[in-house]
């Protein structure tokens, strides 16, 4: 399976040729070149940084979310906590139901993270642990939720092969090579840590 990372959030998994897109959000310049080539569609939760509504709006595609950003859409395919589903010939296991708490007892929106082909685990804006193995993780490292402890203890919980950050977009590059390093293999995460720009592709599971 090859995993091609874009700006902030989104990513793009191709396995025999078919195409799973996550998260092409409005902060993503590509989003609409994304969703048009795309088998199917999985959005985390309803933000804008992670959905571009002007992408798929007029577009017949497969969507796939929680039921809040389902219902506002009104259309596509709700996924909740404990599901898994195949999606354009990928399996999908759901995993949490919030949105990490961002301040105080502001109300979190409907989160889903995804654990695809028991490889990559995308898990939007929170840090819910699996509790399966995983090989790649992908790790958001800023936004206003996050929190640098929070992500270390995350990485040291799921323990997976290899982790590569998202979620960058709101983090100077000084701030994202610090959080590497602390997220990293010789930090206090433990395990590998990739930096990957945006548009280049590598390979996983």
């Amino acid at each position: 399976m090859k995993l091609t990372k874009y700006a902030h959030a989104a990513v793009v998994l191709e396995k025999d040729g078919k195409n799973l897109v996550i998260d092409p959000g409005a902060y993503t310049p590509d989003s609409a070149s994304l969703v048009a080539s795309a088998d199917a569609v999985i959005f985390t939760h309803d933000h804008e940084d992670h959905i571009d509504d002007a992408a798929i709006d007029g577009v017949d595609i497969d969507i796939y979310g929680p039921a809040d950003l389902i219902a506002r859409l009104g259309r596509g395919t709700v996924l909740a906590e404990g599901d898994t589903v195949d999606v354009a010939g990928f399996s999908v296991a759901v995993y949490g139901t919030t949105h990490a708490p961002i301040w105080g007892d502001m109300p979190g929106n409907d989160n889903i993270a995804l654990l695809v082909d028991g490889a990559v685990y995308h898990p939007g804006d929170s840090f819910v642990v699996p509790g399966v193995p995983v090989d790649t993780l992908l790790v958001p490292t800023s936004g206003p939720w996050f929190k640098l402890g929070e992500a270390i203890d995350f990485v040291q919980a799921v323990k997976p092969a290899r982790a590569i950050q998202i979620h960058e977009l709101m983090t100077s590059d000084a701030g994202q090579g610090m959080f590497a390093q602390m997220l990293g293999e010789q930090g206090f995460g433990g395990v590998p840590f990739q930096i990957v720009a945006p548009g280049t592709s590598i390979t996983v599971g």
